[in-house]
C-alpha cells in the first residue's frame, strides 16, 4: 500500500483489519498532548494499524485531532467513527 494516499478498496481492507483491534491510545481529559502523540507514534511502529479512542464530546475537535495524529505521525487516516479514529503508517523496517 502507497504510504502518500490509501485507495477506497485499502482503506476498507484496512477498516475491515482493524474492526478486532482495541483502542491502544486514549486521549482524555487532558487533551492531545505530547505524550498521547508519542505513545501513538510507538504503536504504529508497533502495529502500523491502532485504533485511538478520543474522550470528547465535541465532534469538530476530534475532527482536528485525527488531523493532527496524520500531520505529526506521516500516518493516513483509515477511518473517523464515533469517538474513534483509526490510523495506518507502514513500517519500513518490517
Amino acid at each position: 500500500m502507497d504510504k502518500q494516499t490509501l485507495s477506497p478498496k485499502q482503506r476498507q481492507a484496512l477498516k475491515a483489519q482493524a474492526h478486532a483491534l482495541k483502542p491502544v491510545v486514549i486521549v482524555g481529559q487532558n487533551g492531545l498532548t505530547d505524550a498521547v502523540i508519542r505513545e501513538a507514534d510507538i504503536a504504529l511502529k508497533a502495529h502500523e494499524l491502532i485504533k485511538i479512542r478520543v474522550r470528547n464530546d465535541d465532534r469538530d475537535e476530534r475532527e482536528q485531532f485525527a488531523q493532527i495524529f496524520c500531520e505529526r505521525l506521516n500516518a493516513q487516516l483509515v477511518a473517523h467513527s464515533g469517538k474513534l479514529i483509526i490510523l495506518w503508517r507502514k513500517n519500513e523496517d518490517k
